[in-house]
């Protein structure tokens, strides 16, 4: 009996037979491989590490199967039926009995329909023929470890949405919230951290998508970088150029080989801002990236495969995207299983006074000033926006009432003028609000409406006057004698 990884078991391939690049798959867990003829092992691993799966445990004694399992954790396996001591049928039942999270693949030179059933009705999730031709092997260890990791992740979601709580919370730490509802969404990102599939991270513009994409890589434990670019406006070739790279003469001006972007992500995660910004040729080529995991630079004519995981984000409606015909909806099934929608600050209005705060330190700091005092007036203020740009438009907000300050406490008119609220009436938007009354009802009087308006702005300023008299247009000189009048009718 022996096992061993294949990889430091197998010499080092000649030049001219790789048609793929070597590559590292560290976050994957390792392939194995039984069979008790020693040739098939090393001819099966090979062609696996020429396709970048270099993970490879053989095992050329069918007994050590189970112990081995017991004590390893593993990918998918791949077994021979016809075996001394143990054959593959009753290795495949022990293992379904006792492993059942393990995808295995039969493989057999035995072409028959009711032994293929049969071996599928026990478990197998695939049942290759030998010779089994390369692609259609490689094809079967990919669709098995992706069966796995989906396992993995349905299991990592589960327990993370029932116990609520980070096992790396560090992951998220360049992100400021108190909102439940975020601390939910930071539980189902670190869920689906550690599969390789892709993520679409949606919500509008100003919210931090390319944090929540920082706290995947973060939460995955990933080794290689996290690489960042918006591929808004480039058009196909210069897209290709910035992710594939190419080789020299590639092109007019190509005087040296450049590696492309996915080269730098290996082992990290790659991420792709303002995808549905994307031309329809550029998502041809990264649909294929995800669905192949290969690419070809510039130049070449072999393939080179990539174990980078991909992040895109977008503020588009990628629906209605689809329906005009300027995203393709394979691309977008293919980046929809993990979807990371990002609520807007309006709909998390807690993390206000958090992120003020923050901005106010970071501020301060850059300016090299002591930072202010925050008045509860601000967050009273800030709680009745809408806040179309979120966090960004915040952030801008704080860092000029920052730099405008003269005394020691942080004033409130930049806010207001950035808001719209300089103290002369707001314009009604007729559009974008409901009628106040039916045409049966009875309008009220001037004297009751007003008063209405009054405690309804009170209410919603929580209390405060000044900010009230700025959602009616009226200084807080006017609010304040309406509210005397008020009060002297009611006695």
């Amino acid at each position: 009996m022996q096992y061993v990884h294949a990889e430091p078991a197998l010499p080092d391939l000649p030049a001219s037979t790789r048609a793929y690049p070597v590559t590292e798959m560290t976050d994957a867990l390792p392939v194995l491989l039984v069979d008790d003829e020693t040739q098939i092992l090393r001819s099966t691993a090979l062609a696996l590490r020429t396709a970048g799966i270099a993970n490879v445990v053989t095992l050329n004694d069918s007994r050590e199967v189970m112990s081995y399992l017991a004590e390893h954790p593993v990918g998918a396996a791949l077994i021979d039926l016809n075996m001394p001591h143990i054959g593959g049928e009753v290795l495949l039942e022990q293992i379904a009995e006792r492993h059942p999270e393990i995808p295995v693949m039969i493989m057999t030179a035995a072409n028959e329909i009711e032994l293929a059933v049969r071996c599928m009705r026990m478990g197998a999730t695939d049942y290759l023929v030998k010779p089994v031709e390369k692609t259609r092997l490689i094809s079967a260890i990919n669709r098995a470890m992706e069966t796995r990791s989906l396992r993995d992740e349905i299991d990592h979601l589960r327990r993370g949405l029932l116990s609520r709580s980070l096992r790396k919370p560090d992951a998220f730490n360049h992100i400021i919230s108190e909102n439940e509802a975020m601390h939910d969404l930071f539980c189902y990102i670190e869920a689906i951290s550690r599969t390789s599939q892709p993520v679409l991270i949606t919500g509008e513009t100003g919210t931090g998508k390319e944090l929540f994409a920082r706290a995947v890589h973060l939460a995955s434990g990933r080794t290689g970088e996290f690489i960042a670019v918006t591929v808004s406006g480039l058009d196909d070739t210069t897209f290709s150029d910035t992710l594939f790279g190419h080789k020299k003469g590639a092109f007019t001006g190509a005087e040296s080989k450049r590696e492309g972007l996915i080269a730098s992500a290996q082992n990290g995660t790659l991420f792709l801002d303002e995808i549905g910004d994307l031309s329809i040729p550029s998502q041809v080529k990264l649909l294929r990236l995800l669905q192949e995991r290969e690419y070809y630079p510039l130049g070449e004519d072999q393939p080179r495969i990539s174990n980078a995981r991909v992040v895109v984000a977008t503020n588009v409606d990628l629906k209605k995207a689809i329906e005009k015909g300027d995203f393709r909806q394979d691309l977008f099934f293919r980046l929809k299983p993990h979807h990371v929608q990002i609520p807007p600050l309006r709909e998390r209005i807690d993390d206000i006074p958090a992120l003020v705060e923050t901005i106010c330190e970071r501020a301060s700091a850059e300016l090299q000033i002591p930072p202010p005092n925050i008045p509860v007036a601000l967050y009273q203020l800030l709680n009745i926006y809408d806040f179309p740009g979120n966090v960004r438009e915040l952030e801008g907000m704080v860092f000029d009432a920052v730099a405008r300050q003269k005394g020691a406490t942080l004033g409130l008119q930049s806010f207001r003028n950035a808001m719209g609220l300089d103290g002369a009436a707001e314009t009604v938007n007729i559009s974008k609000h409901q009628t106040l009354f039916g045409p049966e009802e009875k309008l009220p009087t001037l004297k009751e409406a007003e008063e209405a308006l009054v405690q309804a702005a009170l209410k919603k300023a929580d209390g405060n006057q000044g900010v009230a008299a700025n959602l009616l247009g009226i200084t807080r000189q006017a609010l304040n004698k309406r509210l005397i009048r008020s009060r002297e009718n009611e006695k």
